[in-house]
């Protein structure tokens, strides 16, 4: 499948995701959800008390897969980037830890999930915030102006990995962090997974292999690289994921047990 027809897609569900948020549903289960959680990748993945002053559609809209801003060093007076921002709940949450002397950038290219981003920042109150409209393999922001990027399953909705690195090196500071949420994979992926598009915008199928990512990093010109488990995916979990794509779950899952989990990855723009 060709970039542009891939970013195609991807923006058309997550334009679809922040539309059922404003008609009062839920980002990943739609208005009626039959159960009362979404699907193991990205619920339950933040605690009331950090929820408990954003607005209600920033949490509905969250497609994540774990929680960058609980686990990156965010200091007062940082510039944070969030890299795919969506409806804004990792922005807003970010912004309270850069506090008024710092700011958060969030950068996404879809209309619907900007809107959505913004509208939740007007209710939120929070004026040290800004999105801004582009795509994550061309950031637009200045050379070394970030001192801390974050991304919540996004990158895996990449086609070009390496440029999306290249970029997040670019924008950092000499120092600055890299600390992001991600699916890693931990050996071969059945070709089944790989071909669905379905599950790569569900952000599995574009997921990088553990020692892949290490190489990529490296390649983009990170050091202190570390990818920690936050949460592996085991049989029962895969098996009705895949069947909502459309795909035999039964006889697939056993292939993918263990093999897929959230990971938070650091990594550092060298000073030098």
């Amino acid at each position: 499948m060709a970039d542009k027809d891939l970013k195609d897609i991807v923006k058309a569900k997550y334009g679809q995701a922040a539309l059922r948020v404003t008609s009062g549903g839920n980002a990943c289960c739609g208005s009626a959800p039959s159960r009362g959680e979404c699907d193991p990748i990205t619920s339950n993945l933040y605690d009331a008390g950090e929820t408990a002053g954003l607005p209600a559609q920033a949490v509905a809209a969250s497609l994540g897969c774990g929680n960058p801003t609980a686990l990156a060093a965010l200091r007062p007076g940082d510039i944070v980037l969030d890299l795919g921002s969506g409806g804004g709940i990792d922005v807003l949450l970010s912004a309270q830890r850069v506090g008024p002397t710092g700011k958060a950038y969030g950068l996404d290219m879809t209309d619907e999930m900007l809107a959505l981003a913004r509208e939740n920042q007007r209710k939120a109150g929070v004026e040290n915030v800004e999105f801004l409209k582009g795509e994550i393999e061309d950031i637009p922001l200045p050379d070394g102006s970030v001192d801390v990027i974050i991304s919540n399953c996004v990158i895996n909705l990449s086609a070009d990995k390496d440029r999306v690195l290249a970029e997040a090196f670019r924008v950092l500071k000499p120092g600055g962090q890299l600390a992001v949420s991600d699916v890693v994979v931990r050996g071969e992926m059945p070709p089944a997974i790989r071909k669905s598009v379905e599950l790569w915008i569900g952000c599995v199928a574009g997921a990088l292999e553990e020692q892949e990512y290490r190489e990529k990093l490296t390649k983009a010109g990170f050091g202190a690289i570390d990818l920690e488990p936050t949460r592996i995916y085991r049989v029962e979990d895969a098996r009705e994921f895949l069947a909502g794509a459309g795909l035999d779950g039964d006889a697939i899952a056993s292939e993918v047990d263990g093999k897929f989990m959230s990971a938070f990855v650091r990594a550092q723009k060298p000073t030098s």
